[in-house]
């Protein structure tokens, strides 16, 4: 479709809901004080001038006012969603009438239209590329092998895509840089940790307004993003009990005082599991079949596999809608269990994802790395790399200031010091 009295091309829900949508960035533009800094500077210098970007992102509140910071900086940029039920449809109606920016992302799209968007997205012929998940960069590589030239580089925000992106580099298909945003510090403790933790308890919550205070909840994963989800479960009264592969993320969620345990043991126990690991089939048949009756099972990995649902499926006699994003799968042998949202991102599928306030860091770290790419244009070999410490700091200063908390600063004899060898007792 074309916006009406305008020229943008765009797939999206209704374009009648951009006022309401209007609303609502400005909402989370107040948490987001860091990405306002951001974006005035590029509006006075626009150091994406004239550059083709591609964003494909969870399409929220939070990614709006990146886009609009985008835009500001002199970019043409195009957005698409990163996940078919992560869209706000308010939202990119919004970015569509009122700001001029191409979105293709409906809330619900099956795989058909969400795999068109991306498509769409490559006709754009991005030179930068924010990916949530590496789904563009994928399918640029499989299938668009000669826009790979056109590219600068690729920006990436979650553990699913740069692990996506390093099996790339590792098979020596990975032709341009990629900055891994996820990794960057000012992201992943924060936006991963309380982020997650937070988004996804809420989705939950909506999704089925139980109560979770003496529940048993199984967090499987003990990532940053685990680790936040098992702290949230606790802290709204949960006993939490954690599932690992890594032994050394098991022993730290037993020392942080969880109970850790094989899937196939906290099977028979759990009533709420989340998964939280980026990768297949964490939860699948023989844990099924152990579950309780009625046993809720939701993810906040970014794919939906984590969850072996076809063989949930195939065990089932039947599925039913409960409520909204609740679908009780009957088994054959008459036990109920619960799956949330599809199996997909339970904190954005039925909640709101996170809240500003967190994403202000994440997205200012994506934009100042389309800075940090367009600035070194072919100077960075084709590889991964992290978010420059420089810019990390300066994003945790500039939150820092917009929360009104000052800290201390190294004297010179402490700078010495440090760089000192030969001062000891």
């Amino acid at each position: 479709m074309t916006a009406m009295g305008t020229r943008v091309d765009c797939d999206v829900k209704d374009l009648s809901l951009a006022p309401l949508g209007r609303q609502r960035i400005e909402w989370a533009a107040r948490e987001m004080p860091v990405l306002a800094q951001i974006r005035e500077r590029f509006a006075q210098e626009k150091p994406l001038q004239g550059i083709r970007l591609v964003a494909c992102c969870h399409v929220t509140t939070e990614t709006a006012n990146l886009a609009l910071t985008l835009k500001a900086g002199g970019a043409d940029a195009l957005l698409i969603a990163s996940n078919p039920l992560s869209t706000q449809d308010d939202v990119a109606a919004c970015l569509v009438v009122e700001h001029q920016i191409p979105v293709f992302a409906i809330k619900g799209e099956d795989t058909a239209t969400y795999q068109r968007h991306v498509r769409r997205a490559l006709d754009h012929h991005p030179q930068v590329i924010i990916d949530d998940g590496s789904d563009v960069v994928a399918t640029l590589v499989q299938e668009r092998p000669q826009q790979i030239p056109e590219i600068i580089g690729t920006t990436e925000e979650t553990t699913t895509g740069v692990i996506r992106l390093r099996a790339m580099l590792a098979a020596g298909v990975l032709a341009f840089p990629a900055v891994n945003v996820n990794d960057a510090e000012t992201k992943h403790f924060f936006d991963n940790r309380y982020g997650t933790g937070q988004s996804t308890m809420d989705g939950i919550l909506r999704a089925t307004n139980i109560l979770i205070a003496g529940k048993t909840v199984v967090v499987a994963g003990y990532g940053w993003c685990g680790k936040g989800t098992a702290m949230r479960a606790r802290g709204l009264g949960a006993r939490v009990i954690v599932t690992e592969v890594d032994p050394v993320r098991a022993l730290e969620a037993a020392m942080d005082g969880f109970q850790v345990m094989p899937m196939h043991q906290a099977a028979m126990v759990g009533d709420i599991f989340i998964t939280v690991t980026g990768n297949k089939h964490v939860i699948r048949r023989e844990h099924f079949e152990l579950m309780k009756p009625g046993a809720i099972v939701a993810n906040s990995g970014h794919f939906d596999i984590e969850i072996d649902l076809k063989t949930l499926a195939d065990m089932s006699s039947a599925i039913v809608q409960l409520r909204p994003f609740v679908q009780e799968y009957r088994l054959r042998s008459g036990k109920p269990i619960i799956v949330l949202g599809e199996g997909r991102l339970i904190n954005l599928a039925a909640a709101e994802g996170h809240p500003a306030s967190v994403m202000d860091m994440s997205f200012a770290n994506q934009a100042l790395a389309c800075e940090y790419l367009v600035k070194h244009k072919g100077e960075l070999a084709p590889g991964i790399y992290p978010v420059p410490a420089k810019l990390d700091r300066e994003i945790a200063h500039l939150k820092l200031k917009a929360m009104g908390i000052e800290i201390d600063t190294l004297t010179p004899v402490q700078e010495e010091y440090l760089k000192s060898w030969t001062a000891g007792t």
